[in-house]
């Protein structure tokens, strides 16, 4: 039975009364060759698009909100699309993590603004998922997420490539002098083939997985590519499910828990999931309210119990999200993690996870392991802390050589990333793989706003050398599609006075990731010293966007959130006066 009426809809308030205010609404919609016939009595759902020219993610959006529409209108209601900010991981500079919070704003304000009663929100490429999340949370409204869907595999003279995992190796090939120009460009041409995000399990996958594993999306929905005709299909099942969810009343508030954000830590474990999981899911679990908020200390202790079963790059060797989706995808993956999960968590489906897992079947028992032959016996990632990072930071094991999983060795710091780059390019400089590259100032605030700058490159003498890994501290994030033994997000950063700041070069630092530890082998009273001789570096911003971002930015063990936006902040903002 419906729990909405028509009178009861939102948008009532805009379109139903009879007052000169609602006379301009109405006139206005019919200015736009509307109808009553197209509102009244039915949800407005608003479609949030991140479509642009520049959104090589989100190619197919143009058509794909047609398809929304076309499932809305069939369930009875009036679709309205609403253009959000277009984050391109590839071409914003100086990153996208700058401006998820700034999606998650317009998403809310578009939300609240509008006479929108029900919402679905397209998105894929990495901050795209967690920014249009956030905002709807913030919202309140029911709504669905369309995931945008991995591209095709890449391919090149029969070699199979995975996006970013591929550019860093033949990059390397290139430094190295053993691919062409000519070489290089061709792999260029062929390693992004189709419409969708990342192929690789890197932060876009990852993000889309998390959003269904929270029950966000339509079951299955985060592993179709991009190109496939389900993904048209499953288009427009959003826009009908949406009807639905508005008439059921189905909002975040009712829907979810803090086992839907424990469920999310699960299934991002077993997938061998990109670093950049742990900042966003901490921020939408906190935006969703204090009794759903989860922690770092969460992350780990999942770890330490969920195994890594998607065989899928970086974390595996050989396949990519076409394989996985081929072999069950996402459902199939968690039918394998049935007694990891708390199945009566709800989801947009109106049903249980553990409803909509029922029928779920693996297909590739290589490219989704059993849970007695994972390609890694621990989850993803693991928490470290200690006096470099006593707030945490964040290694991804199953993807780095595992000699580094315990080592000690001297650091070689960098304050900026152009000193950094010119130094590991240089061949006469003084390291070995026994090193420890530091790469500091380059979190939330110092970045700013955190760059994939975490993977530092492999200095060009040892690359020559045949070395592949090495350690690398850093208070940035990486590219969820970069593998190696990356130590990310040491909180507090470097640029407030984090210990990371005091690090010199020569320093001994101690890695033991079975025991969680990360130390700086320097003396509390050479640290206390090293404090007090430590000036701030100058602010990055004086105005606009980035002024305000800079006073309100939180850290990454917090989820980059802005202090004012978390719901613990202040009193729910209410509806907003029509007169």
């Amino acid at each position: 039975m419906n729990k909405k009426t028509s009178e009861s809809l939102r948008s009532a308030r805009w379109f139903a009364p009879d007052d000169v205010r609602s006379f301009g609404h109405r006139s206005r919609a019919m200015q736009l060759g509307y109808g009553p016939e197209d509102w009244v009595g039915k949800p407005v759902v608003a479609i949030i698009n991140t479509w642009s020219d520049v959104g090589t993610c989100h190619g197919h959006f143009k058509q794909r909100v047609e398809d929304v529409k076309r499932g809305v209108l069939q369930a009875g209601g009036f679709p309205l699309e609403l253009p959000a900010l277009s984050l391109s991981e590839s071409l914003v500079k100086p990153t996208t993590m700058l401006y998820r919070n700034m999606l998650a704003m317009e998403t809310e304000e578009l939300l609240r603004s509008h006479p929108i009663d029900g919402a679905v929100l397209m998105g894929g490429c990495d901050k795209t998922t967690p920014g249009l999340i956030l905002g709807a949370l913030s919202a309140g409204l029911p709504f669905i997420y369309m995931p945008a869907g991995p591209m095709l595999s890449g391919n090149w003279k029969g070699q199979v490539l995975g996006s970013g995992s591929d550019t860093w190796k033949y990059w390397d090939e290139r430094r190295a002098g053993k691919i062409t120009t000519k070489q290089w460009i061709e792999v260029e041409g062929s390693i992004a083939r189709s419409h969708g995000h990342c192929m690789t399990m890197g932060t876009a996958s990852t993000m889309t997985g998390i959003a269904e594993a929270c029950g966000f999306t339509l079951p299955g929905a985060s592993s179709i590519p991009a190109v496939d005709s389900n993904h048209i299909r499953m288009a427009a099942e959003c826009g009908r499910r949406v009807v639905n969810m508005v008439w059921e009343d189905l909002t975040p508030a009712s829907m979810l828990s803090r086992a839907s954000f424990e469920n999310a830590i699960t299934v991002a474990m077993a997938m061998g999931c990109s670093t950049n999981a742990i900042i966003h899911l901490v921020a939408m679990s906190r935006r969703a309210g204090a009794h759903c908020a989860i922690g770092l200390d969460d992350f780990d202790k999942a770890s330490r119990k969920v195994p890594v079963i998607a065989n899928i790059r970086p974390s595996g060797s050989t396949y990519l999200m076409e394989d996985f989706y081929y072999a069950g995808g996402l459902r199939a993956m968690m039918g394998v993690l049935k007694d990891h999960l708390q199945l009566d968590a709800l989801t947009v489906s109106g049903k249980t996870v553990g409803e909509n897992l029922q029928g779920a079947e693996v297909y590739n028992h290589d490219v989704i392991r059993p849970l007695d032959n994972p390609i890694y016996a621990e989850g993803a990632l693991a928490v470290l802390r200690g006096n470099l990072a006593p707030d945490g930071c964040v290694i991804k094991p199953s993807a780095c050589a595992p000699q580094y999983l315990q080592h000690t060795g001297p650091a070689l710091v960098f304050d900026d990333y152009p000193s950094m780059k010119a130094a590991t390019d240089d061949e006469s400089l003084d390291v070995t793989a026994d090193h420890i590259l530091v790469l500091r100032n380059c979190g939330p605030q110092g970045g700013p706003g955190m760059p994939e700058w975490g993977m530092l490159p492999i200095p060009l003498k040892l690359v020559k050398q045949g070395v592949k890994d090495m350690l690398r501290i850093s208070d940035a994030r990486m590219s969820g599609t970069s593998y190696g033994a990356c130590i990310l997000h040491v909180a507090p950063e470097a640029y407030i006075g984090g210990n990371l700041a005091l690090v010199k070069t020569g320093d001994m630092i101690t890695v033991d990731v079975p025991m969680r530890r990360i130390h700086l082998e320097v003396s509390d009273e050479v640290l206390a010293e090293r404090r007090a001789s430590w000036s701030p570096l100058p602010k990055r911003f004086e105005r606009g966007y980035g002024w305000m971002y800079s006073r309100h930015i939180m850290q990454a063990d917090e989820g980059c959130d802005f202090d004012f936006l978390e719901t613990s902040f202040g009193a729910p903002v209410g509806e907003p006066d029509i007169y």
